[in-house]
């Protein structure tokens, strides 16, 4: 295969839920695939996103870092990482992480204006984050 074609995956990793995007081969347009439900066990958490990068032929993680408005690092961001450093024992991938600072908020302005239920909004709003956070990483860094 053309090592210029694979796929790029995004996280938007909360405390309730995972908000997951893939990218197209080519690495131009993101798209939502879903907002997952954490569990109470995070080694299944780990084994359905494992599945997803092993399916979707995924060889970068873009993972967003919800830093505080300071730009300093909180609980929020070493939970991120402490998730994704799980992650990496099971898959071996590429990680970039991006600070995400405003896509949920990006993204329920996007809901809000598309006129989408609240409770229809608390089900997409992760999955349109991760689309957001990997867009912004697609056209930064587009691959030549």
């Amino acid at each position: 295969m053309n090592d210029n074609l694979y796929r790029t995956m995004a996280l938007d990793y909360g405390e309730v839920r995972i908000g997951i995007a893939i990218s197209d081969l080519m690495g131009i347009v993101a798209n939502g695939v879903e907002t997952y439900t954490r569990t109470k066990n995070v080694d299944i958490d780990i084994e359905h996103i494992a599945k997803l990068i092993a399916e979707r032929n995924v060889k970068l993680l873009v993972v967003g870092l919800p830093l505080n408005m300071d730009g300093s690092e909180g609980e929020r961001v070493q939970a991120t990482k402490a998730f994704v450093d799980k992650l990496l024992e099971k898959v071996n991938i590429k990680v970039d992480y991006i600070d995400e600072r405003l896509t949920s908020v990006s993204a329920e302005d996007i809901l809000l204006s598309a006129d989408v239920s609240r409770s229809k909004r608390k089900k997409v709003i992760d999955k349109l984050a991760a689309t957001i956070i990997l867009q912004n990483y697609l056209d930064s860094n587009k691959r030549r």
